[in-house]
């Protein structure tokens, strides 16, 4: 039932906003609602509502930290329809308010950015949306595997892929950014041709991942050795250039010549709520 309770992370992960119960997940997995929450907790240490939780407060953490919007947006997004209820729950969580997490989050980020250096100067592009077969694994920024061996997650799938070349760019997508994450999460993978994606024969082990449009803080890496520091200087250089980062998944993209950080950014009208 392994794989079935990665499914079920993964949906957490893709529903934040929602308000779907557990018991959708466990009818969408064909379990009982008990065998889930007790097969969840053997696997990941909480109950799926308490991940799901976990995740929301996460997000908000990064939202907080790396962007102007309100904090009772920031709720919203993360899935609270009461302002209340997420402020509680944030302060079991991090012990403190959303308001003194805003404040120390962005003075220990300057702090370390000041430890990093700066950054070069990023291209702000706006991506088209794309797909990729993914696999998923439990790891930190600081535990990646070198890029040469990303395709090798792939469960022994044959390459290239339907629907992408030989030289295929190979995809890595960081969904908790945090040097210390309590919830680390990627997903490593091949890019493919959209238009055939939905044809291909996807096994178990791996999904099929459509990534939409996004405006995107891109940069060139010499390797992922220096990924946290240049990652940091970034994060702490964008708002100086009216750009914020919007949270979610960062990405890293293997082509045959070159190693780039693709950091999503917040649209124009987003930063005004």
């Amino acid at each position: 039932m392994f794989k079935e309770i990665v499914r079920a992370e993964i949906w957490l992960q893709d529903t934040l906003e929602s308000q779907e119960t557990i018991d959708t997940l466990a009818e969408r997995l064909g379990y009982s609602t008990s065998q889930v929450r007790r097969r969840f907790r053997q696997h990941f240490g909480m109950s799926p509502s308490a991940y799901r939780e976990a995740l929301r407060l996460e997000k908000a953490s990064r939202l907080l930290i790396h962007t102007p919007l309100s904090i009772r947006t920031v709720a919203g997004r993360c899935g609270y329809t009461n302002h209340l209820a997420f402020s509680r729950a944030f302060l079991r969580r991090f012990r403190h308010s959303p308001r003194y997490h805003r404040l120390t989050g962005r003075e220990a980020l300057a702090e370390a950015a000041a430890r990093a250096g700066s950054a070069p100067r990023p291209e702000i592009e706006t991506l088209p949306p794309c797909a990729a077969v993914v696999a998923r694994e439990y790891a930190t920024s600081e535990t990646l595997p070198p890029p040469r061996r990303w395709l090798e997650r792939l469960d022994g799938y044959q390459l290239p892929l339907p629907g992408a070349s030989e030289r295929a760019a190979a995809l890595l997508l960081l969904h908790d950014p945090g040097p210390q994450s309590g919830l680390p999460r990627l997903d490593l993978g091949v890019l493919v041709d959209g238009e055939s994606a939905g044809s291909l024969p996807i096994p178990p082990t791996l999904r099929l991942l459509e990534l939409p449009q996004a405006r995107c803080a891109c940069l060139d890496l010499p390797g992922p050795q220096r990924l946290h520091d240049t990652l940091v200087a970034l994060l702490a250089a964008l708002p100086e250039m009216g750009e914020h980062y919007n949270g979610d998944a960062v990405r890293l993209v293997r082509s045959e010549s070159a190693l780039t950080l693709q950091l999503p950014l917040l649209d124009g009208e987003e930063t005004q709520r």
